[in-house]
């Protein structure tokens, strides 16, 4: 028999609650998988979230027109069952699926799709001040949205644009219930309300975030009756609530327990490659590292060997620039790390002047993708002391920590930690490498690196609807921000996750979400 959501509360909240409370001897109720998550969710609008935290949240509550076949970066359908593209790459047609509603009852169709992209991008939108929406700049090629009828709706594009299909399978590309957003106004991102497998029911500020089955989702009923996510921003802590029985899922286990973990009969260890960059921005428009040499130095300082066998527990490569190896059709081979060089990196400093300079290193404690950012910030302070630098290490809570560096890094720091989950090559450059993506322009780019050529390469490469051309226009760029070094390059995950025996049919997706409406628990 399936209890109804009034029947399943108290059983959720208790143990929820009890394993805050007595994690020793914690147990999650059967049929119901509880995720440990990295951190509080910031919104569960997908359109105006940033975090991979918050997406794997989203993805379980929302569908998109398409979505990534699982296990893969390739495009399969969702809530369009088809789709026509124009010769000339401006017009794309998608054909709905019939009979889907949203949660609260209220009908999918072209008018809902057309309103979902309407908010996000014109500005005169009703429901524009709901926003911001910082990831429109992926439909930002998006001329008009035309409903043809109930079940068609018609994309119209200012060019061609090669990623447009990968960014509406991207959580950005969700679709939310229009009803909702004019009911909670500001406040919809508390009150999330899509089409589907799981329904949101409750969010329990720094407790839990609650969702139960949709028995009417048109992809087939989940087995899962509910799904708990519960922050627990300590990664040590995930461990021990994993090993005590409080959770189902341990999200990015720490480097220092896999062995650990793997070694158990109880526990699975999931592990995927994706796209994933794990970086140390470096203002380039005031302080030392306004000169390349001073940035080119660190580069040379920092033992990434050590960070990623060491600190990370060989859970990772060291990175040589911004496109990741799993986009290996785009990824340039020919442009190597940088090696560590102490002595190099004491010469460009020399000759730029920048000995014993004083740096301010912005860490978080932790968040998606971000691995473990205290240890691998203190490991870099040391190798940059070891050259002469004299870092001075502020550390953030992670929803803290994107309010003080996406809006940029003048007046507050010389150096950030970030890390990138993409599914596009085109995603990391272009929001964060552009002269127009500094974040008073409304991008990502809050090192305020600039390179024209880079400009153009980026802007072309989105242009291109040949993926050979597309390839060598991001290798060029590789190659180029390798040597400007806009970044400390540090890292590429292989991501991980714990999963206690009793949970079936888990898998990790290349483009980092969390996808759980084929998952079973015993």
């Amino acid at each position: 028999m399936i209890r109804t959501w009034k029947g399943l509360a108290p059983l959720l909240l208790a143990a929820t609650a009890f394993a805050l409370v007595s994690p020793a001897m914690a147990q999650t109720p059967p049929n119901i998988l509880v995720v440990g998550q990295i951190a509080e969710p910031a919104s569960l609008d997908p359109h105006v979230s940033t975090a991979a935290n918050d997406f794997r949240i989203a993805v379980n509550i929302y569908d998109g027109l398409v979505r990534n076949t699982p296990g893969t970066l390739e495009i399969e359908p969702a809530l369009a069952t088809d789709w026509t593209i124009s010769e000339d790459g401006l017009e794309y047609v998608f054909n709905l699926r019939e009979g889907v509603t949203f949660h609260d009852g209220t009908p999918f169709n072209a008018a809902a799709v057309k309103f979902n992209f309407d908010r996000m991008l014109k500005e005169d939108h009703p429901f524009a001040s709901t926003g911001p929406f910082p990831l429109a700049f992926f439909f930002s090629s998006v001329k008009d949205v035309e409903v043809v009828d109930d079940l068609t709706v018609k994309f119209t594009l200012n060019e061609a644009f090669a990623p447009f299909m990968s960014n509406l399978a991207s959580p950005t590309g969700l679709i939310v219930s229009p009803a909702a957003v004019e009911q909670y106004g500001a406040d919809y991102g508390r009150h999330p309300v899509g089409t589907g497998p799981f329904k949101f029911e409750e969010w329990q500020s720094n407790t839990s975030v609650v969702a139960s089955r949709n028995d009417a989702y048109w992809d087939g009923a989940p087995s899962l009756e509910a799904v708990i996510f519960r922050p627990i921003t300590d990664a040590n802590t995930r461990v021990a609530e994993m090993l005590s029985g409080g959770i189902d899922v341990l999200l990015e286990t720490p480097p220092d327990n896999v062995a650990q973990f793997a070694s158990d009969a109880n526990y699975q260890v999931v592990e995927a490659v994706g796209p994933h960059v794990w970086y140390v921005m470096l203002n380039a428009k005031d302080g030392p590292f306004a000169d390349k040499r001073v940035r080119q130095a660190v580069n040379y300082a920092v033992n990434k060997e050590s960070l990623v066998n060491d600190v990370l527990q060989g859970t990772a490569d060291v990175s040589s620039g911004p496109i990741p190896p799993a986009f290996n059709w785009a990824y340039n081979q020919d442009v190597a790390p940088y090696p560590y060089d102490p002595e190099k990196a004491k010469a460009l400093l020399a000759e730029a002047g920048a000995e014993g300079a004083k740096l301010t290193f912005l860490v978080t404690e932790g968040g998606s993708g971000m691995l473990d950012p205290v240890p691998m910030g203190t490991a870099i302070q040391a190798d940059l002391a070891a050259v002469g630098l004299d870092v001075e290490i502020k550390t953030y809570e992670w929803n803290t920590f994107l309010s003080e560096v996406n809006p940029g890094l003048e007046g507050k720091g010389d150096m950030a930690e970030m890390a990138w989950m993409t599914s596009d090559p085109d995603t990391l450059p272009f929001l964060t490498l552009r002269t127009a993506a500094f974040p008073a322009e409304g991008g990502f780019n809050s090192s305020y690196y600039s390179n024209p050529e880079v400009d153009d390469l980026l802007d072309k490469a989105r242009l291109s609807t040949d993926p050979a051309e597309r390839g060598e226009l991001y290798k060029q760029v590789q190659a180029i921000t390798h040597e400007d070094a806009p970044w400390l390059f540090v890292a590429n995950w292989k991501q991980n996750a714990v999963v206690t025996s009793t949970v079936g049919n888990f898998e990790l997706q290349p483009d980092f979400s969390l996808v759980l409406r084929d998952v079973t628990k015993q």
